[in-house]
């Protein structure tokens, strides 16, 4: 469902624009090659990479200022489960030199 939205939202967008950015996804390998086969490949893609105490700190911050709930350890179960899903897909992109890290 998401990549069909985003196929329609970029289809929608090809006349008035140069490219497009696209944040938090792909999430998993499987869904950078179905957006490849559906959509095609991107030219660029970015990665911003920081420690899982930055990460964490920062969630922490976000929770002190918003509604947010989320203590330290399910944040800390999250980004564990961020680092699974995410290391394969920023391979995929690193062997095909698409990658750009951000520290």
């Amino acid at each position: 469902i998401v990549l069909e939205l985003l196929k329609e939202a970029m289809i929608s967008k090809l006349g008035d624009t140069k490219g497009f950015l696209i944040d938090g996804y792909p999430q998993e390998l499987k869904e950078a090659e179905e957006f490849e086969s559906k959509i095609g490949e991107p030219k660029l893609v970015l990665s911003l990479d920081c420690s899982a105490e930055t990460m964490s700190s920062r969630l922490l911050l976000r929770n002190q200022s918003s509604q947010h709930t989320d203590n330290a350890e399910t944040i800390k179960e999250g980004i564990k489960s961020y680092y699974q899903a995410s290391k394969p897909v920023i391979a995929y992109y690193e062997r095909k030199t698409q990658l750009c890290k951000v520290n």
